[in-house]
């Protein structure tokens, strides 16, 4: 009679293959699980960058209507105040990207 060992019938096999396919997920799991949260990470620093961009953009316009209005020089005031709100939110959202970069390089190096 043949030897049938628990990993040559099909029952044994089978039992392998599904061994290794958990094995797999597990890890694949963690795998997703981080790129799922450097994906949130992008995602929040996304939506960071643009409210800090129309918020300063928005302030700009205010104080520049504000000091329109009560100085009487319209539209001046509010055009150099909405140009200075857009440099200004440009300049936070370079240094929200240039931070985000720089965490990322030192938690990389971290792990490497």
């Amino acid at each position: 009679m043949a030897d049938e060992s628990p990993d040559s019938s099909p029952l044994g096999r089978l039992g392998a293959r599904l061994e290794a396919a958990r094995a797999r997920e597990r890890n694949g799991g963690q795998d997703e699980r981080e790129a799922s949260g450097a994906s949130r990470s992008a995602l929040a620093l996304g939506f960071r960058v643009v409210t800090e961009v129309v918020a300063a953009v928005g302030v700009g316009a205010l104080i520049g209507y504000g000091l329109d209005h009560w100085l009487g020089s319209t539209p001046w005031l509010m055009v150099l105040f909405l140009f200075l709100g857009s440099a200004s939110g440009v300049l936070n959202a370079y240094r929200a990207a240039r931070h985000h970069e720089m965490r990322r390089a030192r938690d990389g190096r971290k792990d490497g």
